[in-house]
């Protein structure tokens, strides 16, 4: 139950220390975090506050939609995101409120969430890793084959979840305990070590880290 941030991945960069060490980055803009809802317990059953990211045409959004958005006064974005925070941290908020990227600050641990690249359809090797057959002496035309995947008689049918051919990629996946290496409060925008989930212009949703690794020693 934290309130994060809607944005798009924007790309990687390098960054440097003052040492002179380079720290590869993924910049990931959070601009103009617009609140379209505050959702209470008295009339949606729970506590939680609903944010919109990016800009889209008014023709574009379905009449629910819009009216919806003109309630709290706020532009219509590309994506609604909702988060679950107590009432306290709600009281704080109302509907057309803008959340700052200050929210966050350098060093903190957050999580990433983004959509990955969705790779098409995939071969065993590529989609789990499997190894390849010899290239060479006593190999005809399996080279690349998955190889056995079931029984004959008994019980003479594949396992469900058998790893097998398919669809690889373009699925949601979260990252952990990623640090923020720098804010840019002007431009709004997070730099973030390492790499994120998705392509260039990838939505995604920057929250607090829920588990946050302790130092040895501490």
């Amino acid at each position: 139950m934290s309130l994060g941030l809607v944005g798009r991945k924007v790309g990687m960069m390098r960054i440097y220390t003052d040492d002179g060490d380079s720290i590869p980055v993924t910049v990931l803009d959070v601009s103009n975090n617009r609140v379209t809802q505050i959702k209470t317990p008295e009339t949606d059953g729970y506590t939680a506050v609903q944010v919109t990211f990016g800009q889209r045409r008014a023709s574009r959004v379905t009449k629910a939609v819009a009216g919806h958005l003109a309630k709290a006064g706020v532009e219509a974005g590309t994506v609604l995101k909702e988060f679950r925070i107590d009432a306290a941290k709600a009281a704080e908020l109302k509907a057309g409120d803008v959340v700052p990227v200050g929210m966050f600050e350098a060093g903190q641990i957050v999580d990433v969430q983004g959509v990955t690249i969705g790779k098409g359809y995939a071969g065993t090797i590529k989609r789990h890793h499997f190894s390849s057959g010899r290239a060479s002496h006593g190999n005809s035309r399996s080279h690349n084959v998955p190889g056995s995947i079931g029984m004959a008689q008994d019980p003479g049918r594949v396992f469900p979840g058998k790893r097998m051919t398919g669809h690889l990629g373009d699925v949601t996946r979260t990252v952990q305990n990623l640090e923020i290496a720098r804010i840019d409060t002007v431009r709004q925008l997070l730099l973030v070590k390492g790499a994120v989930p998705g392509a260039k212009n990838g939505q995604v949703v920057v929250t607090p880290a829920i588990k946050v690794k302790t130092k040895k020693g501490a």
